[in-house]
């Protein structure tokens, strides 16, 4: 699954989608008006079948990560907070949550340096979803001069892990919002080997200005956030892509047509018994954004 030598599972069934008029609001918005966002998801599943949920709240100016249980998957409870100046951040953004081999947890935080457009990734790691708010933080992700990376997607599938991770060009002033998908792979998810962009947008498309990997299935479809242009930063839309050859078998390809769905960071979670529980940020009309959930059957 994880290069062009392991077979690959054959794609199968629709991608879980939102459908929205069966949504349930997860987390509300954090006030009123542009700037108040909660989502930015990332879930996983516990050992004893609870959902554990990462998320992004920005709310009058200042951003934190937010980590919360369910035992149902829509009504939260919060068991750890992870503000900015946790990680020597001036911003952060989304996490990428992790249930490690050993039955502890990891959270990827993207991270933005202060004073710049450059973000970088840092990782907290606990035994427990409660303790990541105390534990030591680690740079590893750190771009470089010429890119800002964020909003990883991280999975581990038994070998190795894998990253999917979100690249900003830095090199033309005022045009940072530009972006694309890179792939790396890790032996222990701290040391990581870059393959490469395998998600791009398209000229003249709906994502002609980047794409952002937001989910991948086992069987190597994902969903993306793009948009058109500058202008549309912070209202990004949500296509498809299928997996194709090259960059260890990771590249992926858009799916031609419109936008699936009109919400961004889409994250989807496979259920035992071959469901989805999906969850997203979505836009109201004042210009806050929430956090909602759906049950994909």
């Amino acid at each position: 699954m994880t290069s062009s030598t392991h077979r690959r599972p054959s794609l199968a069934g629709p991608f879980p989608l939102p459908r929205q008029e069966r949504f349930t609001v997860a987390v509300h918005a954090p006030g009123a008006g542009p700037q108040h966002w909660a989502g930015a998801p990332s879930a996983a599943l516990d050992a004893d079948g609870t959902f554990v949920l990462a998320y992004r709240v920005r709310e009058d100016g200042e951003d934190y990560n937010v980590v919360a249980r369910s035992a149902d998957g829509e009504r939260f409870t919060t068991v750890a907070v992870l503000p900015r100046h946790h990680f020597g951040a001036a911003m952060v953004e989304r996490p990428a949550l992790v249930r490690t081999p050993s039955g502890g947890w990891r959270l990827y935080v993207s991270c933005a340096t202060p004073g710049t457009k450059h973000w970088w990734i840092r990782m907290v790691e606990a035994a427990s979803p409660e303790e990541l708010a105390e534990a030591d933080v680690r740079t590893v992700l750190a771009g470089d001069a010429r890119t800002g990376v964020k909003d990883p997607v991280i999975r581990y599938d038994g070998t190795k892990w894998r990253a999917w991770i979100c690249c900003h060009p830095l090199d033309v002033p005022g045009a940072e919002d530009r972006m694309s998908t890179a792939y790396a792979t890790s032996q222990d998810g701290l040391s990581w080997r870059w393959h490469g962009v395998v998600l791009t947008g398209r000229p003249g498309s709906w994502d002609a200005r980047g794409a952002r990997l937001t989910s991948v299935l086992p069987d190597g479809r994902a969903c993306y956030d793009g948009r058109a242009s500058a202008a549309e930063n912070w209202r990004e839309r949500t296509g498809l892509a299928t997996p194709s050859s090259g960059a260890g078998g990771a590249r992926l390809t858009p799916v031609d047509g419109p936008p699936v769905a009109d919400v961004r960071y889409l994250d989807v979670l496979p259920l035992p018994g071959g469901a989805h529980r999906i969850f997203y940020e979505a836009r109201l009309p004042d210009g806050s954004h929430e956090l909602r959930t759906e049950l994909v059957k």
